[in-house]
């Protein structure tokens, strides 16, 4: 008889279930990890409301912390019982995109190895971690072990809020002395802004409403916060830096109108970060743009993966450099997956991130 788990699936817009499915089989190259620990994304809100095209049938979830259950034949350097994660970008490390260090963009099925979002495979197009196991492909190009020291609360938001978060500051090439605004301090924001103060930014401005995020925003680094409802955000960051504009802004939303408040806050020759996910057209408006003559830089970026991309975010946890353990505010047993997402995606009871355990 086969094996069956429980796990969340995709059935239609608005509706993600908790059902059983088969436990995969483990090809040459693969591990298959039994889920410790997983979580809800923004990503998964996007799916579950239509907003981002999945197959019906789909496991959701692409944040795993587990322990390896079964190896492939092929797969060597991990043992069955050892701790791991994996990236929410799944690399298969050997496409021409995964040797340009773009694994996010990974096309190994492709004539020249190159494909929009590739990398994006757990809970996108394969089944993924909000379930009881998972399988993990290209097992040695992705599984990171996990240091004895650390809890799979410490390491759950390294698969990707935290590699996102903090690529958001890479991408902006921030450097010491630096003043940065960080619009948006969902998780993600949060991260970022945690990862420009790890970059040497010297002045950090996060922007947004809830008294919870704000109040995280500033134990995470912000000197300052601006809330949104109460003040022009641009205003006041013009204001905070005497008309100057930051060196860097880092979008975390994925508006039109954050978007644009990014741009209009650049100094000339100044960068933006931008990691929301977008549902619809961006209009770039002239102004601020200096109608393309402002020496700005506009850069995307999509959460990196691989283990080593894993390894180092551990590492700096593991230092005590950076904490990531207060972004999770709530917690749920698979079997509560449903009222997690009721939870989540209305963002009730000051919710940051859920930790779901099978």
């Amino acid at each position: 008889m086969t094996a069956r788990m429980k796990a969340a699936i995709f059935v239609e817009p608005g509706r993600i279930v908790l059902d059983d499915k088969p436990v995969p089989d483990v090809g040459p190259l693969d591990a298959l990890v039994r889920i410790t620990m997983t979580t809800i994304c923004g990503t998964d809100v996007h799916i579950l409301k239509g907003e981002y095209p999945v197959a019906r049938g789909l496991t959701i979830g692409h944040e795993p912390v587990g322990v390896i259950k079964k190896l492939g034949s092929a797969v060597q350097g991990y043992a069955e019982g050892q701790r791991v994660i994996a990236g929410a970008i799944c690399t298969s490390g050997h496409s021409h995109a995964a040797l340009c260090g773009c694994h996010a963009q990974d096309g190994p099925g492709t004539r020249h190895g190159w494909k929009p979002m590739g990398g994006w495979k757990f809970g996108n197009t394969i089944d993924g971690t909000q379930a009881e196991y998972v399988l993990v492909p290209d097992a040695m190009a992705n599984l990171a072990p996990v240091p004895d020291g650390l809890s799979d609360e410490q390491v759950l938001m390294c698969p990707d809020i935290m590699s996102t978060g903090f690529s958001g500051a890479e991408s902006g090439n921030i450097r010491i002395g630096d003043t940065v605004a960080v619009f948006a301090q969902g998780p993600i924001g949060l991260c970022a802004t945690a990862g420009a103060r790890l970059m040497g930014a010297t002045t950090i401005i996060g922007v947004d409403s809830v008294p919870a995020r704000m109040e995280m925003a500033r134990r995470m680094g912000a000197d300052h916060v601006i809330d949104f409802t109460t003040s022009d955000p641009v205003a006041e960051i013009m204001r905070l830096t005497d008309g100057r504009g930051v060196d860097v802004a880092i979008e975390a939303l994925g508006r039109q109108e954050t978007f644009e408040a990014a741009l209009r806050v650049l100094r000339p020759g100044g960068r933006l970060s931008s990691l929301g996910v977008y549902s619809g057209d961006l209009t770039i408006p002239l102004g601020p743009f200096l109608a393309g003559l402002g020496d700005h830089t506009i850069v995307t970026t999509l959460c990196p993966g691989g283990k080593e991309r894993m390894r180092r975010l551990m590492d700096a946890i593991a230092s005590g450099r950076v904490d990531t353990r207060p972004l999770v505010t709530h917690r749920f047993s698979l079997d509560e997956i449903e009222e997690a997402y009721e939870l989540f995606s209305n963002q009730q009871d000051g919710v940051l991130k859920v930790a779901i355990t099978p």
